[in-house]
């Protein structure tokens, strides 16, 4: 059974890091739960369940024992909590979330002290105002289902390795063994939404990493497998409520229901 506090008084340890290239970590776990901000850059997890997407002035929740892997896309920089479990127990749920200035600002203090330790007065005041704003984290629909049937998921994993490739989706389905109408039911079912909107989503999330780099509007039209930037542009506008031409309005965009 995994231990709620540790670290005895000990409820939150830090991880502040850079990175100037592009860096991958292999799947793993850890006995507490992991908050990363991303400060600078983009980083993306991957859990059994579901890749998020989490760009700059947003962070990801990991829980405790969840786990993942991490792809940071350099040049990066990201701030790490770890918080005891016993501090959140009901916070169970891998997602991505929107930083408000006030958490921004706790996470930045709480990585310039390397620990807070609830027996310092002083570090107990921001775990309690710490754990308060963890509670209330908005969610931003960053994230991708993934699909637990077998031939789906080698499709996601398929369009994920290639957001540029254009084949067919009957053709890629075929490919991985089965139909366009079985792996479809699969994703419907298993991600509450259609492959061809899975698709485009995917596009459309790696879109946002390109545009954060400082990649042209008709470069990553084309990166991301659509004919035109024109159509790009109509597509991404309808996903994120905002044209890929300002990039300063796609830090913290929010996915609507039907987008795509």
């Amino acid at each position: 059974m995994r231990q709620a506090f540790p670290d005895g008084p000990v409820w939150v340890r830090t991880e502040p890091i850079t990175f100037l290239h592009d860096h991958r970590l292999p799947p793993h776990d850890h006995a507490w739960h992991q908050l990363t901000f991303a400060l600078q850059g983009h980083l993306e997890v991957s859990t059994q369940e579901a890749t998020a997407l989490v760009p700059p002035d947003c962070a990801v929740w990991i829980p405790a024992g969840a786990q993942h892997g991490e792809a940071m896309w350099g040049p990066v920089t990201v701030c790490t909590l770890y918080i005891a479990p016993g501090a959140l127990p009901d916070a169970t749920t891998t997602r991505t979330v929107a930083i408000n200035p006030l958490l921004r600002e706790l996470i930045v203090f709480a990585c310039g002290q390397g620990r807070l330790d609830r027996t310092d007065d002083r570090h107990a005041r921001i775990v309690d105002v710490l754990l308060d704003q963890l509670v209330d984290m908005p969610d931003v629909s960053l994230h991708l289902p993934m699909p637990a049937d077998p031939r789906a998921r080698r499709l996601a994993e398929r369009m994920h390795a290639d957001p540029s490739d254009r084949t067919p989706l009957a053709e890629l389905a075929r490919q991985v063994g089965g139909s366009l109408r079985t792996v479809e039911r699969a994703f419907l079912a298993q991600t509450g939404i259609g492959v061809g909107l899975w698709r485009r989503r995917l596009r459309l999330f790696h879109a946002l990493r390109l545009l954060e780099g400082g990649t042209s509007v008709g470069e990553v039209a084309s990166a991301v497998g659509y004919a035109s930037p024109s159509a790009f542009t109509v597509a991404f506008t309808r996903m994120f409520g905002t044209s890929p031409t300002r990039r300063e309005d796609v830090r913290v965009p929010t996915v609507q229901a039907n987008g795509g």
